[in-house]
């Protein structure tokens, strides 16, 4: 059974359509991947599921839930956590309010759900303290996982979580992803290091001007030769 269950998505911004008739499935622990060209609606599927765009048709199901045309705010009750791409840490706070800020639906914050960011990310915890606008690129995308993190959800959805990071950190951060998923957590992540992600995840995606091209697990998809020539550069 379908942790998450989109299908016949239409969505956009405003009166603009950008997707049409997607269809999308992630199994409990599962680890989905969406690829595609530029332009070609990844991350708004994305936004979609969190209830970021203009709803316009089909279904949008979580745990057996209908979820589409929920707020953000009323979404996030139910077990999903979401790190945008960009503008994903609030600068002015420090790391442990970022992450506090993580649980605000809560009465308080339970130190266990802390510290178990803190093991995740050691790096955090050295520096608590610190105005989150001082982190490196790579340390504040390990803050705003953590920060989805802090709810304990059923899915975190990843939109480009390698982007702007340098070469070497971007396996440390797949990485990081990887022991997530492997502690029962169910990823779907939006990714344009599109041969990496497929190599990692359970199932991939590939998405071509807001509809579906291609489904399949990482390993067919990266042996496809039409796949590989047209969407992974060769």
């Amino acid at each position: 059974m379908a942790l998450l269950e989109v299908s016949s998505l239409d969505a956009g911004y405003g009166d603009l359509q950008i997707l049409e008739n997607v269809d999308l499935e992630v199994a409990d622990g599962e680890y989905v991947t969406i690829v595609g060209p530029n332009g070609a609606g990844k991350s708004t599927v994305m936004k979609s599921v969190f209830g970021l765009t203009t709803y316009m048709g089909g279904h949008v199901a979580f745990a057996e839930r209908e979820i589409a045309g929920m707020r953000p705010e009323e979404i996030i009750h139910h077990g999903l956590g979401y790190v945008p791409q960009n503008d994903n840490v609030f600068s002015t706070l420090s790391v442990r309010e970022n992450l506090e800020m993580g649980a605000y639906i809560l009465d308080e914050v339970p130190d266990r759900r802390l510290q178990s960011v803190f093991d995740r990310f050691p790096i955090l915890e050295e520096r608590q303290q610190q105005k989150a606008g001082t982190l490196s690129g790579g340390q504040q995308q390990m803050l705003a996982m953590g920060r989805a993190l802090m709810l304990e959800p059923d899915l975190l959805l990843l939109d480009e979580p390698s982007a702007g990071l340098a070469p070497d950190l971007v396996d440390d951060m797949f990485d990081r992803i990887d022991e997530i998923n492997g502690g029962g957590t169910a990823v779907l992540m939006v990714e344009q290091n599109a041969k990496e992600a497929l190599r990692r995840c359970d199932r991939g995606y590939v998405l071509v001007q807001g509809q579906n091209r291609y489904v399949d697990s990482g390993d067919v998809l990266l042996a496809d030769e039409q796949v590989r020539r047209d969407f992974l550069g060769g």
